[in-house]
């Protein structure tokens, strides 16, 4: 993809940056342009102080001001000496700011078993392997984390967004936890806990068609489905 070239050849530049690797839908090939992140993780020589925390962000809307604009380009950077540790928060840049984040079990896992380098050395040389339970634990670790949260507070499901995304990782977290394996969002989609109306509205999104569902009607399916799926997450870990 140009603009992840482009990228590249920015973070090249910098000279501290030593790995660009892709996860998520680019890698695992059910990219959806328009519609998809581009999901993305450099690797530095040492720690992302503030200084290189100003370059990259001046970087980042330079970019989403003019090349990758509408293309939801984000990215962990990851000093290399840390990755070992897996509750550490990283910068991260999305959706237009950069705040600090982990880099999740899932995105490991993305990155080992998908993953590819843009340049440097590719995710399997720098990342630990990741099991079948190693997926497992990711999972029931974002269901028991994230989601628990967000299924105590029905009102945020009102948010269409918050909606679509909580049924396809329902859906891709059932998958991991029953098989140790990750399910790409579009089979996601097909494999919801929803009736056959909505699933193909969900469907028509991930294709880039403007459909719109029902809001008060989607907010309760999804909620419902996640408050199940938690459960069933707390179950398995106990």
């Amino acid at each position: 993809m140009p603009v992840v070239e482009e990228f590249a050849g920015e973070l090249a530049a910098l000279g501290w940056v030593t790995e660009l690797l892709v996860a998520g839908s680019l890698a695992t090939g059910d990219h959806r342009p328009g519609v998809s992140d581009l999901d993305l993780v450099a690797l530095t020589d040492g720690p992302v102080d503030a200084a290189r925390e100003a370059a990259l962000a001046a970087l980042h809307r330079r970019l989403d001001a003019g090349s990758a604009a509408g293309l939801h380009l984000g990215c962990v950077y990851v000093d290399s000496a840390t990755i070992p540790d897996v509750h550490r928060k990283h910068p991260t840049w999305t959706h237009g700011q950069l705040v600090q984040r982990i880099l999740s079990g899932i995105t490991r896992a993305e990155l080992v078993r998908h993953g590819y380098a843009v340049f440097g050395r590719p995710p399997g040389e720098v990342l630990p392997p990741v099991s079948d339970d190693d997926v497992r634990a990711a999972a029931r670790a974002e269901l028991t984390g994230y989601w628990a949260w967000a299924a105590r507070r029905p009102w945020l499901w009102l948010d269409p967004t918050l909606a679509d995304l909580g049924l396809t990782s329902m859906a891709r977290g059932r998958h991991a936890l029953h098989h140790g394996d990750l399910l790409t969002k579009t089979r996601a989609v097909e494999a919801a806990h929803a009736p056959g109306w909505l699933i193909g509205q969900l469907a028509a999104r991930r294709r880039g068609e403007p459909v719109t569902s029902p809001r008060l009607r989607t907010a309760l399916i999804a909620w419902r489905d996640a408050r199940r799926t938690v459960r069933r997450a707390h179950r398995h870990r106990s």
